[in-house]
Protein backbone atom coordinates (compact mmCIF):
# COMPACT_ATOMS: atom_id res chain seq x y z
CA UNK A 1 0.00 0.00 0.00
CA UNK A 2 2.80 2.37 0.57
CA UNK A 3 4.12 1.98 -2.31
CA UNK A 4 1.06 2.45 -4.22
CA UNK A 5 0.10 5.28 -3.10
CA UNK A 6 4.12 6.41 -3.84
CA UNK A 7 3.42 5.38 -7.51
CA UNK A 8 0.09 6.93 -8.12
CA UNK A 9 1.77 10.00 -6.28
CA UNK A 10 4.64 9.91 -8.46
CA UNK A 11 2.24 9.14 -12.06
CA UNK A 12 -0.06 12.39 -11.20
CA UNK A 13 3.01 14.61 -10.61
CA UNK A 14 4.36 12.68 -14.19
CA UNK A 15 1.54 13.56 -15.86
CA UNK A 16 1.04 16.80 -14.67
CA UNK A 17 4.28 17.79 -15.88
CA UNK A 18 3.95 16.69 -18.90
CA UNK A 19 -0.01 17.77 -19.61
CA UNK A 20 1.31 21.09 -19.64
CA UNK A 21 0.31 23.60 -22.59
CA UNK A 22 3.09 24.32 -25.32
CA UNK A 23 5.33 27.39 -25.37
CA UNK A 24 3.10 30.08 -27.67
CA UNK A 25 4.69 30.62 -30.94
CA UNK A 26 7.68 33.32 -31.23
CA UNK A 27 5.63 36.70 -32.37
CA UNK A 28 6.35 37.92 -36.04
CA UNK A 29 8.84 41.13 -36.30
CA UNK A 30 7.19 44.05 -35.93
CA UNK A 31 9.92 45.89 -38.19
CA UNK A 32 10.47 44.90 -42.04
CA UNK A 33 14.07 46.80 -42.07
CA UNK A 34 16.47 44.51 -40.41
CA UNK A 35 18.91 46.31 -37.99
CA UNK A 36 22.14 45.52 -38.99
CA UNK A 37 24.49 44.03 -36.05
CA UNK A 38 26.30 46.68 -34.35
CA UNK A 39 30.57 47.06 -35.67
CA UNK A 40 32.83 44.53 -34.38
CA UNK A 41 35.45 46.30 -31.66
CA UNK A 42 38.82 46.08 -32.79
CA UNK A 43 40.52 43.79 -30.67
CA UNK A 44 42.45 45.44 -27.67
CA UNK A 45 45.98 44.89 -27.33
CA UNK A 46 46.97 41.97 -25.45
CA UNK A 47 50.82 42.25 -24.72
CA UNK A 48 52.00 45.50 -23.14
CA UNK A 49 54.56 47.04 -25.14
CA UNK A 50 52.70 45.77 -28.60
CA UNK A 51 51.57 49.55 -29.83
CA UNK A 52 51.22 50.34 -33.32
CA UNK A 53 52.09 53.93 -32.66
CA UNK A 54 55.59 52.05 -31.84
CA UNK A 55 56.11 50.66 -35.28
CA UNK A 56 58.42 51.52 -38.11
CA UNK A 57 57.75 51.46 -41.41
CA UNK A 58 61.09 49.90 -43.55
CA UNK A 59 61.60 51.06 -46.76
CA UNK A 60 63.90 49.12 -49.32
CA UNK A 61 67.22 50.32 -50.19
CA UNK A 62 66.07 49.65 -53.90
CA UNK A 63 62.74 51.66 -53.58
CA UNK A 64 64.62 54.43 -51.55
CA UNK A 65 66.57 54.95 -54.84
CA UNK A 66 64.57 54.64 -57.15
CA UNK A 67 61.67 57.12 -55.42
CA UNK A 68 64.64 59.85 -53.94
CA UNK A 69 63.82 58.84 -50.58
CA UNK A 70 66.50 59.55 -47.80
CA UNK A 71 67.64 57.45 -45.08
CA UNK A 72 66.03 59.75 -42.54
CA UNK A 73 62.83 59.83 -44.63
CA UNK A 74 62.96 55.35 -44.90
CA UNK A 75 62.04 54.99 -41.06
CA UNK A 76 59.30 56.34 -39.84
CA UNK A 77 56.52 55.38 -37.33
CA UNK A 78 53.41 55.50 -37.92
CA UNK A 79 50.15 55.28 -35.18
CA UNK A 80 47.84 51.62 -36.66
CA UNK A 81 44.98 53.30 -38.76
CA UNK A 82 46.72 57.48 -38.51
CA UNK A 83 49.41 58.56 -40.35
CA UNK A 84 51.09 61.27 -38.65
CA UNK A 85 51.18 64.62 -41.06
CA UNK A 86 54.62 64.69 -41.42
CA UNK A 87 54.77 61.02 -42.60
CA UNK A 88 52.53 61.71 -45.69
CA UNK A 89 55.07 63.08 -47.51
CA UNK A 90 56.82 60.21 -47.71
CA UNK A 91 53.93 58.31 -48.56
CA UNK A 92 53.21 60.77 -51.41
CA UNK A 93 56.49 59.71 -53.00
CA UNK A 94 56.06 56.57 -52.81
CA UNK A 95 52.46 56.61 -54.34
CA UNK A 96 53.98 59.26 -56.98
CA UNK A 97 57.14 57.41 -57.56
CA UNK A 98 54.49 53.78 -58.41
CA UNK A 99 51.64 55.59 -60.27
CA UNK A 100 54.29 57.86 -62.40
CA UNK A 101 58.01 57.76 -61.41
CA UNK A 102 60.46 55.20 -62.26
CA UNK A 103 58.62 52.26 -60.72
CA UNK A 104 55.60 52.76 -62.43
CA UNK A 105 54.00 49.96 -63.47
CA UNK A 106 55.56 47.85 -60.53
CA UNK A 107 53.77 46.12 -57.41
CA UNK A 108 54.24 47.75 -53.61
CA UNK A 109 54.87 45.11 -51.89
CA UNK A 110 54.09 45.71 -48.03
CA UNK A 111 55.16 43.10 -45.29
CA UNK A 112 53.57 43.38 -41.42
CA UNK A 113 55.95 41.99 -38.62
CA UNK A 114 55.44 41.58 -34.93
CA UNK A 115 57.64 41.37 -32.11
CA UNK A 116 58.09 37.66 -30.55
CA UNK A 117 55.82 37.76 -27.69
CA UNK A 118 52.21 36.64 -27.68
CA UNK A 119 50.75 33.96 -29.84
CA UNK A 120 51.33 33.15 -33.52
CA UNK A 121 48.00 34.37 -34.45
CA UNK A 122 47.63 37.25 -33.01
CA UNK A 123 50.88 38.54 -34.33
CA UNK A 124 49.88 37.28 -37.56
CA UNK A 125 46.87 39.20 -37.65
CA UNK A 126 48.27 42.03 -36.08
CA UNK A 127 51.13 42.22 -38.92
CA UNK A 128 48.44 42.29 -41.04
CA UNK A 129 46.66 45.16 -39.71
CA UNK A 130 49.85 46.99 -39.49
CA UNK A 131 50.47 46.23 -43.53
CA UNK A 132 47.03 47.44 -44.31
CA UNK A 133 47.07 50.66 -42.54
CA UNK A 134 50.01 51.78 -44.13
CA UNK A 135 48.70 50.33 -47.44
CA UNK A 136 45.38 52.79 -46.73
CA UNK A 137 47.94 56.08 -46.27
CA UNK A 138 49.69 55.30 -49.37
CA UNK A 139 46.25 54.43 -51.74
CA UNK A 140 45.17 58.23 -50.20
CA UNK A 141 48.19 59.59 -51.77
CA UNK A 142 46.98 58.58 -55.41
CA UNK A 143 48.42 54.92 -55.60
CA UNK A 144 45.76 52.81 -56.84
CA UNK A 145 45.32 50.19 -53.71
CA UNK A 146 45.30 47.31 -56.53
CA UNK A 147 49.03 48.31 -57.10
CA UNK A 148 49.91 47.59 -53.52
CA UNK A 149 49.96 44.26 -52.23
CA UNK A 150 49.97 43.34 -48.18
CA UNK A 151 51.11 40.62 -46.66
CA UNK A 152 52.23 39.25 -42.80
CA UNK A 153 54.94 37.48 -41.15
CA UNK A 154 53.46 38.04 -37.84
CA UNK A 155 56.57 36.94 -35.13
CA UNK A 156 58.39 34.41 -37.63
CA UNK A 157 61.27 36.92 -38.33
CA UNK A 158 61.46 38.37 -34.78
CA UNK A 159 64.48 38.24 -33.25
CA UNK A 160 63.95 41.01 -30.35
CA UNK A 161 64.86 40.18 -26.33
CA UNK A 162 63.71 43.82 -24.97
CA UNK A 163 61.61 46.50 -25.50
CA UNK A 164 64.13 48.24 -27.49
CA UNK A 165 64.60 45.41 -29.99
CA UNK A 166 60.65 44.25 -30.25
CA UNK A 167 60.40 47.91 -31.06
CA UNK A 168 62.12 47.00 -34.33
CA UNK A 169 60.43 43.93 -34.52
CA UNK A 170 57.22 45.91 -35.03
CA UNK A 171 57.20 47.12 -38.18
CA UNK A 172 56.07 47.03 -42.07
CA UNK A 173 58.81 46.80 -44.90
CA UNK A 174 58.10 47.86 -48.03
CA UNK A 175 59.34 46.11 -51.05
CA UNK A 176 58.48 45.55 -54.39
CA UNK A 177 56.30 42.87 -55.93
CA UNK A 178 56.68 40.31 -58.19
Amino acid sequence: MKYAAAIVLFSTAFAAGCASDPPPAPAAPTSVAATPPPPAQPKALEKPGDDPSKSQINISDEIRRACGITDTEAFFAYDSANVRAQDRSVLKKLADCFSTGPLKGRELRLVGHADPRGDDEYNMVLGGRRADNVKTGIAAQGLSAAKIATTSRGKLDATGSDESSWAKDRRVDVVLGK
